[in-house]
């Protein structure tokens, strides 16, 4: 008869085995709740107000969850509707406003529309209404609103540049490096700015700036810029004198080139001479107030 031997040895050492797995996994947990512990005692928040951030998030995530799964399953409008009472009596409506960016334009535009969505909630908020609303305004080049729950939308407004005066008929308006009208402005406060003027003169602005670009030299001498006849430029610098430019932006890039060459070897700026006329290729013509027509080539007066 076959005798059954019971390997105790082995038994023992298995459960040996399970007691100590499961008091480092005792140990783990310890030193997992330990570490969270220390970190939350660092938040400088009381238990309330952690107690608050949790169901405000929990909250916001339940809200978002039902928005997303209405407009997946396509819910009709009353129930989006009741969605967002729902969130409103939650506390996730426009309370709030944020704006950065603004350093020149009225910022109280900006509220104003912002403060329409006052109340409204969250989940309704048009935010790419908004931002078109923005775009509206003469100042703001771009604009980018987000919502920030629970309450508050957040707006960050890039303002245009201000580059010269536009000068019109009867008034100054202020106008960015696209030509684009900012707002009117004083005589006082034009003061060392460049004007421009000419009908059309807003929509060449950017190549004005081009223009000018290509004689560094001159570029700081010249105070305004006159549009004429809708084909081409007539400069006048700091000491009162004209250069009349020709038509076409090589052509007239060209001439201002030479222009400043010459400028370099025989001193025109400050002079007598009241008008360069660069019209006519490799040739300037000067006007001297009680004298007649001088002529100067590439090579000096004669």
């Amino acid at each position: 008869m076959a005798t059954k031997v019971r390997r105790k040895g082995q038994g023992v050492r298995r459960s040996a085995a399970a007691q100590n797995r499961a008091a480092k996994a005792r140990q783990v947990r310890k030193q997992g709740r330990g570490v969270i512990d220390a970190g939350m005692a660092l938040l400088p928040l009381t238990d309330e107000q952690l107690q608050r951030i949790f169901l405000v998030v929990i909250l916001g995530g339940a809200v978002a969850l039902a928005w997303f799964v209405a407009s997946l399953a396509g819910v009709p409008a009353m129930a989006r509707a009741e969605i967002a009472t729902l969130a409103s009596d939650a506390g996730f409506e426009v309370r709030r406003v944020r704006v950065s960016g603004i350093d020149r334009m009225n910022q109280n535009k900006v509220y104003e529309a912002a403060y329409g969505q006052r109340e409204t909630p969250m989940p309704q908020v048009d935010l790419e209404a908004l931002r078109m609303q923005l775009l509206e305004m003469s100042w703001v080049k771009d604009a980018r609103v987000s919502r920030q729950l629970p309450d508050t939308i957040v707006i960050d407004i890039v303002e245009r540049k201000p580059h010269a005066v536009l000068a019109k008929p009867g008034r100054l308006v202020l106008i960015d490096p696209e030509g684009v009208e900012l707002e009117p402005i004083t005589q006082a406060n034009a003061k060392g700015m460049l004007r421009v003027s000419g009908p059309g003169a807003a929509r060449q602005v950017a190549d004005l700036r081009g223009l000018l670009d290509a004689a560094p030299a001159l570029k700081e001498q010249v105070v305004a810029a006159e549009w004429v006849g809708n084909r081409r430029w007539n400069l006048t610098f700091r000491t009162d004198q004209v250069l009349a430019l020709p038509q076409g932006d090589d052509e007239a890039a060209t001439a201002l080139i030479n222009f400043a060459r010459l400028d370099g070897q025989n001193r025109l700026l400050g002079g007598k001479v009241a008008t360069f006329d660069m019209r006519v290729p490799e040739r300037v013509y000067m006007r001297i107030p009680g004298r007649d027509r001088q002529l100067l080539d590439g090579e000096g007066t004669r």
